[in-house]
């Protein structure tokens, strides 16, 4: 092995570790406290910014509509609960891991699956672009440097995390556990000791912003416009439910038994956001926290260059005045666990690519695991396209933004409305009076669950559609599209099988076999083609050449005339000094000749060491049996001939060969 092979090498296994063999994948499996950091980071970054979001909105309409905002964080939480308690019983029901792609596809048919199925691979995608554009600005608010390069440390961030995925789901959990609970723990120690100064030791605790008024854009909405304002905040601070159906698509990676392991976490995850959330927007309103959009124009009193702090670090600075390392603590949370919180997708995409994968919807290659077990394509893929989405709108949140929560709330109300569906399915034939109780329950939770989130949907359709979300919307339908010609090739080439296997193509054997060895000088490569051919015992061998030189050719025929090789060689005139077509015309008229033979074409071919080598041997060898692939009743057998300088690669384990290459790193599982 050469020395840049081996550095090679032992790179990927620094970085990856070593391969897992496939009987130790229930060793990488999810306990329930490495499942909540590797699900939660997502709905835990949500409720980091989704408080901001409703105080931002409301903002709008001046200070006196902030009061509606613990009114608004009720209904978000409202929703949250409906939301977990419907996936709770779509884990129980559907524990394959196909999560909402799953409930629609068999309560609402096919076309509703891949609606489902497109909008969370788009949301997954804006997940990560959304969640490491957020972390790269609050990071940049302290580090200039960061700032100024935002878009590369992006693209360096999705990399990382890329890669501590591709190293398997257990140890990818192991590092986010820590990040997940200290931000957990420190928002709570926030909320607690906030809430105590202020109700028990009766200090006063004020936000930065407290005595700064807003200048309203309209202080007088009244009626629908007052209502569509608030129905905007609603959908705004929505964006804290979006992480909650991640669970419901990664059933397969938790511990047996999966489905209550999985509905578990899912039940502390939604208790821990709501908690968060209305603590967060309760305290905020208390120590009257303020949110705009431009602070030099909107904020009344405030100094001159007065930097505007996340809603977060208001709470955090306020309450940790006299604690400085607490607020440090809150703030550093925070930016890892907005960080880390595209790991949610890292998680659920590759996930939900191998279901639809299985479906025969994405490529075979999705659906295959790699070297440590983890759906090594689905997290490459996904990390590809979350770079793509981070240089187009260079990692500026406020426009990926737009693009975001749209999938989410259409992968929601599907779910919701499959899963009424579901339970309207099993009413009709289930006789026992308890268990058609808990039904009908389940029946109304999940209605209420259809109602509120194809209201946020439409809300953020009107809202968003034109800052931007019609983008989402248009991925959205090409993938939908383009799944459907991916399902209706394979779906295609299993009837073309199935056709051959009832006409009983397979079972019929050919009457002769004609072998025909490609020459085009006489050395030792054509010898060893040859001696090969005539070990497979044919009916009819023959060599031809193809005459492109006339002085070659006849040079050619000289020394096979004064050889001991009894093959008759056949010399194939070609005007128009072609080689692939004289031999394609040729074999076409053995075919015709003899419908019942089989052809099998040998083609001397040099196995070579370097690169370049290859530039310099093979190339009409390989254009000629891309040709002849295509041609019926036509085998192509390649006769290797290994110069001195492939010696340096036959050793070499990290030198590319189709027998080397694992199923989820090439390859269509089918055809292996």
């Amino acid at each position: 092995m050469s020395t840049v092979s081996k550095v090679s090498v032992a790179t990927k296994r620094l970085l990856l570790g070593r391969p897992f063999r496939s009987d130790t994948l229930g060793h990488t499996l999810l306990p329930k406290r490495i499942a909540l950091p590797v699900f939660a980071s997502d709905a835990m970054s949500s409720v980091a910014y989704a408080p901001q979001e409703i105080f931002l909105v409301l903002s709008v309409a001046g200070v006196t509509a902030l009061a509606y905002t613990p009114w608004v964080a009720l209904a978000v939480a409202a929703v949250m609960v409906v939301v977990v308690a419907s996936y709770r019983q779509n884990v129980h029901a559907y524990p394959s891991g196909g999560g909402d792609y799953e409930v629609a596809t068999v309560n609402l048919g096919p076309s509703a699956g891949l609606t489902v199925g497109s909008a969370l691979l788009v949301d997954y995608v804006l997940t990560v672009a959304v969640s490491i554009s957020s972390a790269a600005e609050n990071i940049g608010s302290a580090i200039p440097f960061v700032q100024e390069h935002k878009v590369w440390f992006c693209v360096a961030a999705i990399v990382l995390l890329a890669a501590v995925n591709l190293r398997g789901i257990k140890e990818s959990g192991a590092v986010l556990a820590t990040p997940t609970y200290a931000f957990i723990v420190g928002v709570v120690a926030m909320l607690v000791w906030g809430f105590i100064e202020i109700y028990i030791l009766g200090d006063s605790v004020r936000s930065e912003a407290a005595d700064f008024e807003i200048k309203a854009e309209n202080d007088h909405l009244m009626g629908v416009a007052f209502v569509f304002l608030i129905a905007r905040a609603f959908s705004s601070g929505c964006a804290a439910l979006t992480g909650v159906e991640a669970i419901s698509n990664g059933v397969p990676a938790f511990r047996k038994p999966k489905s209550r392991n999985a509905a578990t976490t899912l039940l502390m995850l939604g208790s821990i956001a709501i908690v968060l959330l209305l603590g967060i927007v309760m305290l905020a309103q208390k120590i009257g926290a303020k949110y705009v959009m431009d602070p030099a124009k909107d904020l009344i009193g405030a100094p001159e260059g007065y930097q505007q702090k996340a809603m977060i670090a208001q709470l955090a600075h306020a309450v940790f005045d006299t604690f400085t390392p607490g607020f440090y603590f809150v703030a550093i949370a925070t930016a890892l666990i907005l960080m880390l919180a595209a790991n949610t997708a890292f998680n659920g995409f590759p996930v939900l690519g191998s279901v639809l994968a299985q479906d025969r919807y994405l490529p075979r290659q999705l659906h295959t695991r790699g070297d440590r077990l983890a759906f090594s394509n689905g997290i490459l893929f996904l990390a590809l396209a979350a770079i793509v989405f981070i240089v187009a709108f260079g990692a500026q949140v406020t426009a990926l933004i737009q693009l975001y929560i749209v999938g989410v709330f259409v992968s929601f109300t599907l779910s919701q409305t499959g899963m009424v569906r579901h339970w309207t399915r099993l009413l009709r034939t289930e006789t026992d009076p308890r268990a058609r109780r808990r039904m009908m329950q389940s029946r109304v939770i999940n209605t209420i669950g259809l109602v509120m989130t194809a209201t946020v949907l439409v809300v953020v359709l009107i809202t968003k559609f034109t800052a931007g979300a019609w983008i989402a919307i248009l991925a959205m339908v090409v993938i939908f599209v383009l799944m459907k010609l991916i399902h209706h090739h394979y779906a295609t080439v299993q009837r073309e099988l199935e056709r051959a296997e009832a006409d009983g193509d397979e079972t019929v054997l050919p009457s002769r076999t004609h072998s025909v060895v490609l020459v085009s000088t006489l050395h030792l490569a054509t010898k060893r083609a040859l001696l090969y051919a005539r070990a497979t015992r044919p009916d009819v061998l023959e060599a031809i050449t193809v005459n492109v030189d006339d002085r070659d050719t006849r040079k050619l025929v000289s020394q096979w005339e004064a050889s001991d090789i009894s093959v008759p060689l056949k010399v194939i005139a070609s005007p128009y000094r072609e080689i692939t077509r004289p031999v394609i015309d040729y074999v076409r008229r053995v075919r015709r000749e003899s419908p019942r033979d089989v052809i099998t074409v040998f083609i001397p071919e040099y196995v070579v060491g370097h690169w370049w080598e290859q530039i310099l041997h093979n190339q009409s060898a390989l254009r000629l049996k891309g040709r002849l692939l295509f041609e019926p009743g036509v085998m192509v057998t390649s006769v290797p001939w290994q110069l001195s300088s492939s010696d340096r690669r036959k050793d070499d384990p990290s030198y590319w060969a189709p027998g080397e290459t694992r199923r989820a790193l090439g390859g269509d599982a089918e055809h292996r």
